[in-house]
C-alpha cells in the first residue's frame, strides 16, 4: 500500500496506489491511524503515484488531519493535476497544505515545528 521513511520527527509515507477510492481507501485510513496513535505527529503523505481519488480517498485524508487535531501535522506531497483540481473543487486546498515535493513538505513540517 505505502512505503514509509523516517525524516528528522517526520514520517513520510508514499502510497504506491494509482487510486485512492472505496477500495483503497479504508486501507489508508486505517494506516495513517496506526501511525497517529504510534506517536507519529508530523506526517508528510506522498501522492505522486496517485492517479485518480474520490470522496472515499478525500474523506480519508481529512480523517486523518482530525485525528492530529491541533497536536501534529499532516502535509501532502506531489498530487497529479488531476488529483489536485478535486482537492480544488472540493476545497480541500484550502484545508490541506500542498507542496509539488518532498523537500519543501519537509521544511513546512520543520518551520511547524
Amino acid at each position: 500500500m505505502e512505503l514509509q521513511e523516517r525524516i528528522g520527527d517526520a514520517q513520510v509515507t508514499k502510497v504506491i496506489e494509482s487510486r485512492l477510492d472505496a477500495s483503497s481507501a479504508p486501507a489508508l485510513k486505517k494506516k495513517i491511524g496506526a501511525l497517529i496513535a504510534s506517536g507519529h505527529r508530523r506526517i508528510a503523505l506522498d501522492l505522486t503515484e496517485v492517479e485518480f481519488i474520490d470522496s472515499n480517498g478525500l474523506s480519508a485524508l481529512v480523517s486523518a488531519l482530525r485525528q492530529l487535531q491541533s497536536d501534529g501535522d499532516l502535509v501532502l506531497i506531489g498530487p497529479r493535476a488531476t488529483v489536485l483540481s478535486m482537492f480544488k473543487l472540493t476545497r480541500l486546498d484550502r484545508v490541506f497544505r500542498i507542496f509539488p515535493d518532498q523537500a519543501q513538505a519537509l521544511a513546512a513540517l520543520a518551520l511547524a515545528a
